[in-house]
This record gives C-alpha cells, sequence and structure tokens, in this order.
C-alpha cells in the first residue's frame, strides 16, 4: 500500500488545471484588438452617453480601476444603456480578421498531458477567480494561472494560485513566472511536461519508511 501511495505520488503532475486569460495571453498584444476595443469604448462614451470628449480618457481609466470593466462602473454611477447593445458597438466592430491560426500555440496547449476546459470569467475580482475555481473544483495551490494584467495576476496570487505574467520577462510582484510569449510556455515551465515522464517511473520494491529512533 505504502509502494502504491509513492508510485501515484511520482506519477502526479505538479498543477491540476491551467488557467488562462485570453485578450493579449492567449492571442497577443499585437493583434490591435486591445486598441480597437478601447478606442470603441470611447467613442460609445462620446456618441451614445454624450459624455464630454475631454473627459473619457480620466473617467474610463477610473471606472477601470474600481469597477473592474468601463461598462460595470458605467452603470454603477447611473448611466442607463442595454448590455447588448453596449457590446454590439464595442465588441461587435473589432477587428477580428488580425487574429490568425496559430498552429504552434495550439500544438503546445494540445501537448500539455491536462483534459481541455474553457470557462469564461470575468476579473480582477478575486471572487470572480474563486467563483471559477469553485466550479471547476480546483485546488488554488494545484493551479497555474495565465495573465497579460499584473492587476489581475495580483488578485490570482492573493487567492493563492501560481501565477504567470504573459507579454514581458520581467517579473513583477505577484507573478513566479514572466513570459514575453506564451509560446516560450515549455522553455519557462518544462515542469509541465513532466507526467509523461513520471508516468515511466518505476520501483524495484518498497519505498523504504523513515523510523524514529529515541536515544
Amino acid at each position: 500500500m505504502e509502494y502504491e501511495d509513492c508510485y501515484l505520488q511520482a506519477q502526479r503532475p505538479k498543477y491540476d488545471c491551467l488557467l488562462f486569460d485570453l485578450d493579449d495571453t492567449l492571442y497577443p498584444l499585437s493583434s490591435g484588438l486591445a486598441a480597437a476595443c478601447g478606442q470603441n469604448i470611447k467613442d460609445y462614451m462620446v456618441e451614445q452617453l454624450g459624455i464630454e470628449k475631454s473627459k473619457i480618457t480620466e473617467l474610463g481609466n477610473l471606472l477601470y480601476k474600481n469597477y473592474g470593466t468601463t461598462m460595470a462602473g458605467l452603470r454603477a454611477i447611473g448611466y442607463d444603456f442595454d448590455y447588448d447593445e453596449y457590446h454590439s458597438y464595442v465588441h461587435g466592430r473589432l477587428p477580428y480578421g488580425n487574429l490568425k491560426p496559430d498552429p504552434v500555440l495550439r500544438s503546445l496547449l494540445l501537448s500539455l498531458p491536462i483534459r481541455k476546459v474553457t470557462p469564461i470569467v470575468c476579473k480582477p475580482s478575486e471572487i470572480a477567480i474563486e467563483r471559477a475555481l469553485e466550479i471547476a473544483n480546483l485546488n488554488p495551490q494545484r493551479t497555474l494561472f495565465f495573465e497579460d494584467s499584473v492587476r489581475n495576476i495580483q488578485a490570482g496570487k492573493r487567492v493563492g494560485l501560481d501565477t504567470v505574467l504573459v507579454g514581458t520577462s520581467q517579473r513583477v510582484k505577484g507573478a513566479d513566472y514572466a513570459l514575453e510569449s506564451i509560446h516560450n510556455l515549455r522553455e519557462a515551465a518544462p515542469e509541465l511536461w513532466e507526467s509523461e515522464i513520471k508516468t515511466e517511473v518505476g520501483y524495484p520494491g518498497k519505498v523504504p519508511r523513515e523510523t524514529p529512533v529515541t536515544a
């Protein structure tokens, strides 16, 4: 029984789950979608809500910082608008044609010896992250979180996740790893593939057990 427990422990990978952000993480900042989305939000605030153009940048930054998204912030301070209309205006006009198939990334992700699940949850609320972990029945200490936002990385760290900051090789507070590109994942964290190797580990006999001696 002791031998079986040790063998199973040797087979177990370090992480049960890899939790990926999408925007500017699984696809790059260079796609231009983030910049286009930001501009669409500003245009919506001016053209649809009648907010003075000179106040847009400061107000948008404040709402994003305090409420997580500009949309949530606008509703919180009293603006009434249709959610679907907002999303259609802001996201329906994005240059999605800039996103191209990425066979290298696809192959990299499919090669990971972890089952594939794709939930969508809004951040940086710690409650949202905790809810995602609860829904997926995950142990945060055995979950690796991928993000391009330092703020979201730090929120993930506060709930106990190990974290990977994507988009820079410079580690910041709250980041356990930092990747210039998601394509560098294997080089930066080769242990994610270790379970493929460990499944071949065997033992010739029982694993010795330490016995305390009083002298």
